[in-house]
C-alpha cells in the first residue's frame, strides 16, 4: 500500500470517527427549541448544528461535508450532525433546508450542478437558489476526472475519443442524475468528439461508480474524492483530469489538454449555504469556520490526498460565483433541452 493511500485512509478514519462522535453527541444533548431567529444572536450557537446533504453517502457531496464536519464543530463549539437526505435530484434535502427555520441551526451543504440546473430542469420544485437560499461559503472546488471502468477497452483518452467514434451512441456515460455536471460534461463530451454517447443517470456518485466499476457502464466524468480508492485498487482507470492543471493526488493523470482535447474542462463546487434569512452575524460566523478549516492540517491532508481543491470565500465572493452559475448551468440545460418530470 502506497504512502498516499495509508495517508488517506487514516485521515478518512479519523474524519468518520470524529463525526460520529459528533453525532452521538448531537443526538444525547437535549435543550429547548428556540423561537423564530431569537437564538441566532451573540450565544449562537447553543447546540448542534444539522448540515443537511441532499444525496446519499459516498458522493463528492456528501465527502465535502464530512471532510468540514469535524473542524466546523471545533471552532463554532458545538457538534455539526450530518443528514443524508437524498432523492428527487437533491430537492428533497435542498427543499427541507430552504423550508428551515432561519436561525443557522439548519445548513446546507450545496453541490453547484444542483443549485445552478435544477430550476431549469424541473418547474415548480419548490424552492429558487436566488431567493431562498443564502450563500454562506465555499467548501472545496473539485476538478472532474474521465474514469473508464472495466467494461470499456481503452487506456487513455486518445482511446476513449477513438472508441465513441467508432461506435456512436453505443458508448455509456453515467451521472448522479440528469442535468448534474456529469450529465452536462458527457454530452459537452460527446459534442467535441462528434459522436453521441448514451446517459445513464443514477441517484448520486456512489450508485453510478458501483455499475461502472461492474462494467455496466463505461465512464463516469466525476470528482476524484468518491472514487479515489477505486482508482488505487485497479478499479478504475483515470483517463484525463478535466482541469487546467493536474492534481496533487493524480501525478501522473494528465489534463485534458495535454491528452489531446484542450478546452474541455469541467469543475464543481460544494459549498455551504443557509435558508434564506438567516442573520447575516451567523452567516459570517459560519464562513470565519469554514476559511479556518482550509488551515486545518488534517482537512488539509485529506483534500490534497481526494484530488479536491480548498478555495476559501468570502460571503460576498460565494454569492457572486453562485448566481454566475445559475445563469451559466440553466442556460445549458435549457439549450441542450433537458428536462425531469
Amino acid at each position: 500500500m502506497g504512502t498516499t493511500r495509508r495517508l488517506f485512509l487514516l485521515a478518512t478514519a479519523g474524519l468518520a470517527a470524529s463525526g460520529a462522535q459528533a453525532q452521538q453527541a448531537g443526538t444525547q444533548q437535549t435543550g429547548t427549541q428556540p423561537t423564530g431567529t431569537q437564538k441566532a444572536g451573540a450565544g449562537w450557537p447553543d447546540r448542534p448544528i444539522t448540515l443537511i446533504v441532499p444525496n446519499p453517502p459516498g458522493g463528492g457531496t456528501d465527502f465535502a461535508a464530512r471532510l468540514f464536519q469535524e473542524a466546523l464543530g471545533q471552532t463554532l463549539g458545538q457538534p455539526v450532525v450530518i443528514e443524508n437526505r437524498s432523492g428527487g435530484n437533491g430537492n428533497v434535502g435542498i427543499l427541507a433546508a430552504a423550508r428551515a427555520r432561519p436561525d443557522g441551526y439548519t445548513l446546507l451543504l450545496q453541490y453547484s450542478g444542483y443549485h445552478g440546473a435544477n430550476t431549469a430542469l424541473m418547474p415548480d420544485i419548490g424552492w429558487e437558489p436566488n431567493r431562498d437560499l443564502a450563500a454562506v461559503g465555499m467548501a472545496t472546488l473539485a476538478p472532474h476526472v474521465i474514469f473508464a471502468g472495466p467494461g470499456i477497452p481503452v487506456r487513455s483518452l486518445a482511446e476513449l475519443v477513438g472508441h465513441i467514434r467508432e461506435n456512436p451512441g453505443r458508448v455509456t456515460y453515467a451521472s448522479a442524475g440528469t442535468g448534474s455536471i456529469q450529465n452536462i460534461a458527457g454530452l459537452q463530451l460527446a459534442q467535441r468528439v462528434g459522436a453521441p454517447m448514451l446517459h445513464v443517470p443514477y441517484r448520486g456518485a456512489a450508485p453510478a461508480l458501483q455499475d461502472v466499476v461492474g462494467g455496466r457502464v463505461d465512464i463516469f466524468i466525476t470528482t476524484p474524492s468518491s472514487a479515489m480508492s477505486l482508482l488505487q485498487g485497479g478499479q478504475l482507470k483515470a483517463l484525463a483530469v478535466a482541469s487546467e492543471a493536474r492534481l496533487p493526488a493524480l501525478p501522473d493523470v494528465p489534463t485534458t489538454a495535454e491528452a489531446g482535447l484542450p478546452g474541455y474542462t469541467v469543475d464543481a463546487w460544494f459549498a455551504v449555504f443557509a435558508p434564506a434569512g438567516t442573520p447575516p452575524a451567523v452567516i459570517e460566523k459560519v464562513n470565519a469556520a469554514l476559511r479556518a478549516a482550509t488551515r486545518d492540517p488534517k482537512v488539509r491532508e485529506v483534500a490534497a490526498a481526494s484530488g479536491v481543491v480548498l478555495k476559501p470565500l468570502t460571503v460576498a465572493e460565494m454569492e457572486t460565483l453562485a448566481r454566475q452559475d445559475v445563469e451559466t448551468l440553466a442556460r445549458v440545460v435549457r439549450e441542450a433541452g433537458l428536462r425531469l418530470e
